[in-house]
C-alpha cells in the first residue's frame, strides 16, 4: 500500500475499503474477551488546575479518531495530526512512507469538569481502536498507525501506565496490549483536507466501514458520554 502513497492523496485507504469489503468491517472496538466491555481506570485524579487540557493519542487512521472524540461529552476540538517525529517531516505524504517516527495522532482539548482524562483513556481502549495491533489498525499497515498516548503532563503518564497494567491484569483482551506512553515532543496539524474527514466524506467506503462502527459504538456502549453536536476542527489556520 505504501509504493502507492505518492500517486493521489488517499490510495491506502481505497485500498483498505476494497478490503474491508473483501473479508468484512473491521471490529468496531477491540478484540476483548468474550465481548467484555472494559472497566474504568482506577487511578484517574481530579484535575485541580482551572482551564481546558489537552490529550494526544494515535492508534490508526486519525479520520476515526477524529470522529469518535469529537462525539465524547466534555471535548471542545479535536485536531488530526502528527506526533512522534519532527517538523520538517510532518506531512501526510512523508508519514506515509511509514519512516519518520510520527504516529497519526490527534489533539483534543477538552473540559476536566466535564470529562476526566482517564475516561478519554477508556473511550480509547474500548470503541476508537485496537490496541493489541502492533504497528497497524485493521487494513492499515506501519508504525505510523501504532497505538501510542503522548502524555502531557507527569500525571497524565501515571493515569496512562497504570490503566495499562489494570487491563493487562485483567487480561481483557485477548492479546498483550502493545501501546506506547511517552512524553508528547510536539503535534503538528495535518493538511486541511483532513480536518473532519469523517463528517464531510460519510460516504466514502473507508469511512463506512471503518470508521462509522467506532462512533455507533461509543454511541451503543457509552451513552452516558456520546453527544451529537460536534464542533468543526477549523483548520484552516494551516
Amino acid at each position: 500500500m505504501q509504493a502507492l502513497s505518492r500517486s493521489s492523496s488517499f490510495p491506502r485507504r481505497l485500498a483498505a475499503a476494497l478490503l474491508a469489503l473483501a473479508v468484512g468491517a473491521c471490529t468496531a472496538s477491540p478484540a476483548t474477551r468474550d465481548g467484555a466491555m472494559i472497566p474504568p481506570p482506577a487511578k484517574d485524579p481530579a484535575v485541580t488546575a482551572p482551564g481546558d487540557q489537552v490529550a494526544v493519542l494515535a492508534g490508526g487512521c486519525f479520520w476515526g479518531l477524529q470522529a469518535v472524540f469529537e462525539h465524547v461529552k466534555g471535548v471542545k476540538q479535536v485536531w488530526a495530526g502528527y506526533a512522534g517525529g519532527s517538523a520538517d517531516t510532518a506531512s501526510y505524504f512523508r508519514v506515509s512512507d511509514g519512516d519518520t517516527g510520527h504516529a497519526e495522532s490527534v489533539k483534543i482539548v477538552y473540559d476536566p469538569r466535564q470529562v476526566s482524562y482517564g475516561t478519554l483513556l477508556k473511550v480509547f481502549f474500548a470503541v476508537a481502536h485496537d490496541p493489541t495491533q502492533l504497528n497497524r489498525q485493521g487494513p492499515d499497515h506501519g508504525t505510523q498507525y501504532r497505538s501510542e498516548i503522548f502524555t502531557t503532563s507527569d500525571a497524565q503518564r501515571a493515569v496512562a501506565q497504570a490503566y495499562i497494567r489494570q487491563l493487562d491484569a485483567a487480561k481483557i483482551y485477548e492479546a498483550p496490549i502493545v501501546t506506547k506512553v511517552e512524553p508528547l515532543p510536539a503535534f503538528y496539524m495535518a493538511e486541511g483536507y483532513h480536518q473532519d474527514y469523517y463528517r464531510t466524506h460519510s460516504n466514502d467506503p473507508y469511512i463506512v466501514y471503518n470508521d462509522a462502527p467506532k462512533v455507533a459504538a461509543l454511541r451503543k456502549l457509552m451513552p452516558e458520554l456520546y453527544q451529537t453536536e460536534t464542533s468543526l476542527a477549523e483548520a484552516q489556520q494551516r
